[in-house]
């Protein structure tokens, strides 16, 4: 009898494709949506991290431009039309509202100070979210995907105690294809989850970084105009 058991166990399909179309179509679905959601991070994270990279390279470019002693209304008419970068950008809203407060007879609109200060950060803003747009995404994944892997695990447990039930055996070869399947489930919310975290940290830490560097410059650029103003 444990022969024949060792056997028909032996003879099943245990491959990652078989698993899959054995499965209940409940757990075909969970499989599939977390698929979907573990490739959806890793195109995530790639453009994210390709996004990141030339944000610093941007910025740097732009720093090395404001700090080379170019008079800014210069620097300012090179980039107004079409600024490249978000350094560029916040310097832009920043820059227009100083102009836009500078009255026909050159004298300066009172607040102007506080009113450069908002534009600039109301660009920070703007930058924060377009850099941390999908990063709930991640969060999102690395929190539920577990649970979503845990929901097909139970169901594929459930169908392996239907079988006993139905066939009256209790052997490995009616029972492993069902505990697999519903370990594959499990594997999958882990291979979606883990990564997610894993970049969401990372990725979370460099839109801080970026975003200090945006508020360190409009802090910089705000000390420059209000000496002009004393």
């Amino acid at each position: 009898m444990e022969a024949e058991t060792l056997a028909a166990a032996q003879e099943a399909d245990f491959t990652l494709i078989a698993l899959f179309f054995r499965a209940t179509i409940t757990v075909q679905l969970v499989m599939i949506a977390l698929i979907l959601a573990s490739v959806w991070v890793w195109a995530i994270a790639f453009s994210k991290l390709a996004l990141f990279r030339r944000a610093r390279r941007n910025a740097a470019a732009f720093d090395a431009a404001f700090w080379s002693g170019e008079p800014l209304d210069e620097l300012y008419d090179q980039v107004v039309d079409r600024p490249a970068s978000a350094s560029e950008r916040v310097f832009v809203a920043g820059m227009t509202e100083w102009r836009r407060s500078i009255r026909d007879d050159g004298a300066l609109i009172p607040g102007v100070q506080q009113r450069v200060d908002r534009s600039m950060d109301v660009a920070i803003a703007r930058e924060s979210e377009r850099l941390s747009a999908g990063l709930n995404f991640l969060a999102t994944t690395g929190a539920i995907s577990p649970f979503v892997g845990l929901f097909g695990t139970v169901w594929g447990i459930m169908r392996s105690f239907q079988e006993i039930a139905i066939s009256g055996q209790s052997s490995l070869a009616v029972v492993a294809p069902g505990i697999a399947e519903a370990l594959l489930a499990t594997g999958l919310g882990l291979l979606a989850a883990i990564p997610a975290v894993i970049f969401y940290n990372k990725l979370s830490g460099d839109v801080d970084g970026l975003i200090g560097s945006y508020e360190s410059f409009a802090d910089e650029f705000s000390t420059l105009l209000s000496r002009q103003l004393d």
